[in-house]
């Protein structure tokens, strides 16, 4: 096991990877921007490199900032959380070349999952079912475009093979306006991810967001921890998550999890990653794959009771899965809200100084989140302060427990999106469970 490692983020994970590094007796390098000095992580790490600005750009995405930090303090791995660097090929292979190991996967892994055209190749062949679609880059020729959106039939969404996080995508609903939409997002896709390669997918209308969770070791082992429904979004960011998903069964959760485990073994995957799908009647559609771990990781290891930062530890320092696919058991419901520095009518950011916390407590609730009473929100970087999770013995108990655990948590101070979060709670529609992606938008414009 590591002696030493970099924790490359900041926030509420880096104080999770800090947690579980403890109990694997890790001593932890914290690095933060300037504006970071003052976090909980900073404070409790056992040294701290400061290495730049405010500026992510300056900072926590200063690769020669971060390889300089692990190589002063003699540490020997350094954990991107997620976000920032997690999902740069670049990085990690910069990592292993400086002589450390990066806490995820391998480098060519995440430049072919990262790669949206190539992920879907490497998916079918994997037999992981996919959406409908060009399967493959869109080329110049109009008359083969033309053609393509008519064999998959309207609506159909142009999306950059480089986007991600809602980026980089166009619905088109008629085939006057296909040619002006691929060339437009291929202009945008150019100038904002640095590659104007595009593709061509059928447009699912009122389809769920679920996900599969897996983690495989260098040794062939790979192993699916059961789905995730995060269908409660707004405008593609994810609100509230739950596991397991209302309405899946225990036959279609091995059947399609099972695929994503034997993806993993055919393309060498290491570390923990999540298969993301959209499901319409009953079918599942492949979307991309996240190579890192997912800021909702929690409820999956409520209902799993698997420690899944721990098992990327574990991992990393080139150990086997602590526990086989025969092990894993799906038990009870967890449901987990986003708290978010911000308006929860305009969802500004509101940055700002918390006056006074209390975080809420009693059986199943669980708190992952960086702030104290004091803390002063930066205005620099994303606007999410915490998370809170609740478990229960069925889903009903789970939101309970949510409903209480909102009505206890208290920040003063600034403005936060718990007043939205009780309103999603108490809808009866989530309640019922199963809504679309497209719900939550929907409620909102009422």
């Amino acid at each position: 096991m590591f002696e030493k490692i970099v924790i490359a983020n900041r926030g509420e994970i880096a104080l999770r990877i800090q947690r579980a590094c403890r109990e694997l007796g890790i001593k932890t390098v914290a690095v933060h921007s300037d504006a970071d000095r003052t976090l909980k992580h900073v404070i409790l790490a056992d040294e701290s490199v400061c290495i730049g600005p405010a500026s992510s750009m300056e900072s926590y995405l200063n690769v020669p900032a971060l390889i300089s930090a692990a190589e002063v303090t003699d540490s020997q791995a350094i954990h991107p959380g997620y976000g920032f660097l997690s999902e740069n090929a670049d990085f990690a292979e910069r990592v292993e070349k400086s002589g450390f190991v990066f806490i995820g996967p391998r480098p060519d892994s995440i430049r072919t999952m990262g790669d949206k055209v190539q992920a879907i190749k490497a998916m079918v062949s994997a037999g992981v079912p996919t959406v409908p679609g060009s399967n493959g880059a869109l080329g110049d020729d109009p008359d083969v475009n033309i053609r393509i959106g008519r064999d998959i039939g309207y609506p159909v969404i142009i999306k950059a093979s480089g986007g991600g996080g809602g980026r980089g995508m166009r619905v088109v609903r008629s085939e006057a306006s296909l040619l002006n939409s691929i060339s437009l997002t291929r202009t945008e896709a150019g100038a904002t991810f640095g590659n104007d390669e595009v593709y061509m997918e059928k447009y699912l209308e009122t389809p769920r967001h679920i996900e599969i969770q897996v983690i495989a070791d260098e040794h062939g082992n790979a192993v699916h921890l059961g789905e995730r429904d995060c269908s409660m979004q707004r405008r593609h960011q994810k609100v509230v998550e739950e596991a397991p998903a209302p309405g899946i069964s225990e036959e279609i959760r091995n059947k399609i999890g099972s695929r994503c485990a034997e993806a993993c073994r055919k393309i060498a995957y290491r570390g923990a990653g999540t298969f993301e799908f959209l499901y319409e009647n009953g079918e599942f559609y492949f979307i991309e794959m996240n190579t890192r771990i997912q800021v909702e990781h929690p409820v999956t290891e409520f209902v799993t009771g698997i420690d899944l930062v721990r098992e990327q530890l574990r991992v990393a320092a080139g150990l086997p899965l602590s526990f086989s696919q025969n092990d894993i058991e799906i038990k009870g419901h967890a449901i987990e809200c986003r708290i978010n520095a911000e308006d929860p009518k305009t969802f500004l950011p509101s940055p700002g100084k918390i006056e006074t916390y209390h975080a809420p407590g009693g059986p199943g609730v669980r708190v992952d989140s960086h702030i104290y009473s004091g803390y002063s929100v930066p205005p620099y970087y994303d606007s999410m302060i915490g998370k809170l999770i609740t478990f229960g013995n069925d889903r009903s108990i789970a939101i309970a427990r949510m409903d209480t655990a909102l009505s206890e948590m208290v920040i003063q101070g600034i403005k936060t999106n718990i007043p939205l979060q009780q309103d999603i709670i108490s809808d009866n529609a989530f309640k019922a469970g199963g809504t679309n992606i497209h719900y939550l938008e929907k409620k909102l414009e009422l």
